[in-house]
């Protein structure tokens, strides 16, 4: 209170006040940049909320930031501009997400990098530490996580991590908040200098890095050493920067690495980083104070066992898909569903509005703008909010709960073997899993995968098999009255994605992929992170997705005013037809191209007026799932992989839809299955 009363007069005598840089005794602010910078599932985007207020996707699984988030916090005298970097295990990249964080100290150099580590896995995550402290860069270390790391029997001495690493180091536990205050205070503060670091590395490597040292002369973001060692590693991106710098220079370097590799029978990155870690090691020893008795085994630690196993797990998988089909078939399409589109909307409100609009528009050309067959109100705003928004809405909730578990990399672990058949690994999983939730996000975060030939698998496996929350939102919620019809669409769907992935594997060349993840204990969900993630996809929904139906209500609007529209769907009707469908549903998979999900609702449509059986339905509901990319997915693959691909996988998806719907229409059919 003292304080409040006192402080008009001390900024009258100091002349401190907000937007008051030009007064004479006003203190200026400091901008600094800041890299939070981490191998993945260190908790670096729950430290970035913290710091910004802002809102980074925050998941208990690696390959969440793909992009960089950037965000800004004001602490005292001092505003910080904190970027958010994709998780990174060295400064050697492997993966396009590693080249993210690379890419990003290299084009933006910091004022300081935070490197946040786990405190359960201290020795194994220094030697990045040490590796950007050999960079030359101004370092500081937030060991986080650190209740669990108690609950392991692990204590962090802090202060002898600091004597020992020359930086200054805060400990946290991010998710519950436990040294947030402490890090803002030691962002806030005076920069730290740059220690010295001495790593003794075998005799030919550190000729080499001197020989590689003396001839780099331009000016460079980090220390001539460590751009040495990852020219030493055949690091591509430190190639590309001394091509730019210094193109005479790179002959000789090329000349002094080949001379050094030949002195090794593995390649430089192993002795390397075994003479990283064995400098970690010793810095990590002493500041774990103490190895008390950990806590004893509980259901969650059998629980977390069985989900890996490779018997129990798959039962477990099961059980999760069918509490998510409960979730998103049951509740939010047999109840919210049916309030919203057929009381809400068909009842209550498009009587009045239709009736308005009519009077308002005696045209039926502008009447059927808003409250027509495809109208901006009949058909726009009654799909996005009466139809998708509450499956979304479900599916978005249950999602976020199995991600704030730590569950989904148990699923890359479990399915590793098996992805491995499709040319991919277990961490394949991460934009299989965000498939779900978008294709379009998903196919950006392929990134995360170590080579092309996964990255271009994994893109056209998600273009043909995987639906997108939305869309699965309908199709649970059309197939929830026909168990065996789900069972057979989620069969069907899975051998093609299996049998497309096994072919593409033997026709595309390539090394079969390597297999690294971290794995987290699993946790229960925190019901804020969980509510957080699921209001921000929903606003995803409202910002992305409905001004997308609108367009294309008005685009299919303005493609029957021109005619365009019936002679597409002219040319969609035979093939259709040929699969069992009846000939309106032609323009479901026009919908389709333009959002998969408004497919998929204009099927609910056609399905409750009675046009289509059971069958009907199930093969309407295979065929669209494997029918061509949205447009939106389409641009991203195009942007991503280049045309030429994306065109390759839109021509090999077209025919394999189609050609998977008449079969599956022939076997029902044929064998009368009471679907």
């Amino acid at each position: 209170m003292a304080a409040r009363l006192f402080r008009p007069l001390r900024t009258l005598l100091t002349g401190r006040r907000r937007g008051c840089d030009a007064c004479p005794l006003s203190t200026p602010s400091t901008r600094r940049r800041v890299v939070l910078f981490g191998s993945p599932n260190v908790g670096k985007s729950v430290v970035f909320n913290h710091l910004t207020g802002s809102y980074a996707v925050v998941s208990n699984y690696p390959g969440t930031t793909v992009e960089i988030a950037r965000g800004r916090a004001r602490l005292g005298d001092v505003d910080l501009d904190i970027l958010d970097s994709p998780g990174a295990y060295s400064l050697a990249t492997l993966s396009e997400d590693e080249q993210v964080s690379q890419a990003l100290l290299f084009a933006e150099p910091p004022d300081l990098v935070l490197h946040v580590v786990d405190a359960k896995q201290l020795g194994r995550m220094l030697p990045l530490t040490l590796q950007l402290i050999e960079a030359g860069l101004t370092v500081a270390l937030d060991v986080n996580i650190i209740d669990e790391a108690a609950r392991a029997g692990l204590t962090v001495d802090a202060d002898a991590l600091a004597e020992a690493l020359g930086v200054p180091v805060v400990t946290t536990a991010a998710a519950s908040g436990l040294g947030v205050d402490r890090l803002r205070a030691l962002l806030a503060g005076p920069l730290p200098p740059t220690p010295a670091v001495s790593i003794d590395y075998p005799e030919p490597i550190a000729s080499a890095v001197a020989a590689i040292s003396h001839r780099l002369r331009a000016a460079y973001p980090i220390s001539p050493r460590a751009l040495s060692l990852l020219l030493l590693q055949r690091d591509r991106g430190a190639r590309d920067l001394v091509r730019k710098a210094e193109p005479e220079a790179v002959a000789e370097v090329d000349r002094l690495v080949a001379e050094a590799e030949s002195r090794f029978p593995h390649p430089l990155s192993f002795p390397i980083a075994v003479a990283r870690q064995q400098a970690a090691d010793r810095i990590a020893a002493p500041a774990i104070m103490a190895r008390h008795r950990p806590a004893p085994r509980s259901l969650a630690d059998a629980l977390a066992r069985l989900t890996v196993h490779p018997i129990a797990g798959f039962p477990l998988l099961a059980a999760v898909l069918y509490l998510m089909y409960l979730a998103v078939g049951r509740l939010g399409a047999g109840v919210l569903v049916d309030f919203l589109d057929h009381r809400l909307f068909r009842q209550w409100l498009e009587p009045p509005l239709i009736a308005f609009f009519q009077r308002l528009l005696p045209s039926t050309v502008w009447s059927s703008l808003f409250v027509g067959d495809y109208g901006l109100i009949t058909l726009a705003l009654r799909y996005s909010f009466a139809i998708i928004l509450p499956l979304v809405g479900i599916f978005f909730l249950s999602f976020a709960v199995l991600e704030d578990t730590g569950y989904l990399p148990r699923v890359a672990l479990l399915l590793d073997r098996l992805f491995k058949r499709i040319g991919l690994s277990g961490r394949a999983v991460i934009p299989v899993v965000l498939g779900l939730g978008c294709d379009t996000m998903a196919t950006l975060v392929t990134r995360v995968l170590a080579t092309r030939r996964e990255r271009i698998i994994a893109t056209f496996l998600l273009a043909l098999a995987i639906p997108c929350s939305a869309q699965l939102g309908v199709i649970l919620g059309l197939l929830s009255g026909h168990p065996l019809g789900l069972l057979i669409w989620a069969g069907v769907v899975s051998a093609t994605f299996l049998a497309a992935g096994f072919l593409a594997a033997r026709i595309l060349p390539g090394e079969a992929p390597r297999f690294y993840l971290e794995i987290p204990p699993l946790r229960l969900p925190s019901l804020r992170n969980v509510c957080t993630k699921t209001l921000a996809r929903l606003k995803w929904y409202a910002a992305e997705v409905v001004p997308f139906f609108l367009l294309a209500s008005l685009l299919v609007w303005l493609a029957e005013l021109s005619r365009i529209f019936p002679l597409l769907l002219a040319a969609l009707k035979p093939m259709v037809r040929l699969i069992g469908l009846p000939a309106d549903a032609a323009d479901a998979f026009l919908f389709g191209f333009l959002r998969r999900d408004y497919g998929a609702a204009r099927l609910f449509d056609i399905f409750s007026s009675g046009a289509m059986s059971g069958a009907s339905l199930v093969v309407a509901m295979v065929t669209l799932t494997l029918f061509i990319p949205c447009l939106a997915q389409f641009l991203v693959m195009q942007k991503e992989r280049g045309l030429r691909v994306a065109l390759a996988v839109f021509a090999v998806i077209l025919p394999v839809a189609f050609c998977v719907g008449l079969l599956l229409n022939l076997v029902l059919t044929g064998l009368r299955v009471p679907v």
